[in-house]
């Protein structure tokens, strides 16, 4: 897959063009504005693939955090709000 960088200016220009490569050659777009990168235009499918592995990660951490509330004893908010 290829990168093309290009600024906001030219890419909005070339709007449909550009489109069509993500969606037909999967190339990824950097947008930049003043030198400065400030966003992507992917394939869908490599926005699916990285909230996939976002769900994991995150799903992994809940995984440890629980685990350690158990091993720590912690209490729940509902046992906190009761103690209260």
């Amino acid at each position: 897959m290829s990168v093309i960088i290009m600024n906001t200016v030219d890419a909005k220009e070339q709007f449909t063009d550009l489109i069509n490569r993500v969606l037909h050659s999967k190339e990824r777009v950097i947008l930049t504005r003043r030198g400065k990168e400030i966003a992507a235009i992917i394939p869908l499918e490599d926005l699916l693939a990285l909230q996939e592995s976002q769900d994991r990660h995150d799903l992994r951490e809940a995984i440890e955090s629980l685990k350690e509330a158990r091993l720590t004893n912690a209490i729940s908010i509902e046992q906190l709000k009761e103690e209260l």
